[in-house]
């Protein structure tokens, strides 16, 4: 029976991908320009509770923080469409089937409230790691099959869910930065994933439009690799995302590697400090590597300070830094007919703060950087939504219920 049971498995996943690309393509209906990420909450209680709904309910979670006017403020300062995080590991798990239709209820009454503000929205399918309180996450959906086949209908789910709405009004993305075809070698499992993705969301929702990606964290250098032609339909948003340079934007983030964490006090760019006071902010950084990183490991963490200060310590080489990846990604468009309307950057910031850590990024690095890279993704006419409303990047709120400083907003509304 195995083999019977596989073959019908691949009989059905074609036919999916046959009635997908039956469908005659549309160009995108959807139009984004400036956008916002509403922040990826995570307060939610153990999965052994996700089965009361008082736990679970209204989903997702920035339901519970925000409300009417707090949109209607985001479309006043000049965002037209948010892209708004669903974690899907609630609709994966089985502690949540009797509450499975209310959870994806749920999803479109914020879509409903979110399109109330005037604002057009991204839904936007954000695996996080799973741990601590949850099972699944970005591994186990992607490095075991029948959890990724759990995905596919979940995502037919979501589509089916949204299909009903104005399609100039809400686009889907089927899985935020996937982790795979990371390693530089190998089979590219990426591109017949998203293809089972788009299927499954095209054949519940003929109108939506789908917002797609290149794998390993949708980078730049990932999407470029993506063959769209695999995928004749016009009706389709491309992304890549970029913080770049990343020594500036994750400062201090204890959960971006075993280097950034040492990395505080770096302004942006490096020329807005004296030079005097930037060699006294290394020197702070190399201390702290040599008192604390693993011996081992101390020699190559301080060579690749020093590498990565050298590749953006003149305004050129910074420039040259930020603006590879939307020169790869405005190539690759050419190369395969995409209009630059048809490309949005779906994530750009440099942290606030991060979670436990006294150390603050001046207000004014951070709206310089945001400046900065806005500019580049006008130049070459991509949408662009910055990350995010709160938390560690956050530019509306900061932590236990303060604001973030309005250095970041004010950029954002004198683009009026």
């Amino acid at each position: 029976m195995a083999p019977l049971t596989a073959m019908i498995k691949t009989l059905m996943a074609a036919l999916l991908l046959l009635v997908a690309f039956a469908w005659p393509g549309h160009a995108a209906t959807f139009t984004l320009k400036r956008g916002l990420n509403l922040d990826q909450w995570v307060t939610w209680p153990g999965e052994n509770q996700w089965s009361d709904a008082k736990a679970i309910l209204p989903y997702p979670e920035w339901r519970k923080f925000l409300g009417d006017d707090d949109l209607k403020a985001l479309k006043n300062a000049g965002f037209d469409f948010l892209r708004m995080p669903v974690d899907p590991s609630p609709l994966l798990s089985d502690q949540t089937v009797a509450l499975r239709d209310d959870l994806y209820a749920s999803v479109l009454d914020s879509v409903r409230m979110i399109n109330r503000a005037g604002l057009n929205v991204i839904v936007d399918m954000h695996l996080i790691p799973a741990g601590g309180s949850r099972n699944i996450g970005m591994a186990e959906v992607m490095d075991d099959p029948l959890t990724f086949d759990r995905y596919i209908e979940m995502v037919r789910k979501m589509a089916r869910t949204l299909a009903g709405e104005g399609p100039e009004k809400i686009a889907l993305e089927p899985m935020n930065e996937p982790i795979v075809d990371c390693d530089s070698g190998g089979t590219s499992l990426w591109p017949d994933r998203q293809r089972k993705l788009f299927a499954a969301a095209r054949s519940s929702a003929t109108k939506l439009t789908l917002v797609l990606t290149g794998a390993c964290y949708s980078a730049a250098s990932s999407l470029e690799k993506i063959d769209p032609t695999a995928i004749p339909d016009d009706n389709v948003i491309w992304t890549f995302h970029s913080y770049d340079p990343f020594l500036l934007t994750h400062q201090g983030a204890t959960w971006a590697g075993d280097f950034i964490p040492y990395v505080t006090g770096l302004p942006y760019p490096l020329t807005a400090m004296p030079q005097a006071q930037l060699e006294v902010t290394l020197d702070t950084i190399r201390a702290r590597i040599k008192a604390e990183a693993p011996w081992t490991r101390q020699s190559g963490l301080l060579a690749y300070l020093d590498e990565q200060v050298a590749s953006m310590e003149s305004p050129d080489k910074l420039l040259g830094l930020m603006d590879a990846p939307f020169k790869k990604v405005a190539a690759w468009a050419k190369a395969n007919g995409i209009k630059p309307e048809n490309i949005t950057l779906g994530e750009f910031g440099m942290i606030r703060q991060e979670y436990g850590n006294a150390y603050v990024v001046p207000a004014e690095y951070r709206a310089a950087y945001v400046r900065d890279m806005i500019a580049r993704s006008e130049a070459h006419g991509f949408s662009w939504s910055v990350w995010s409303y709160g938390g560690a990047f956050g530019i509306v709120d900061a932590f236990n219920g303060d604001k973030a400083e309005p250095d970041v907003m004010d950029v954002i509304r004198g683009l009026h």
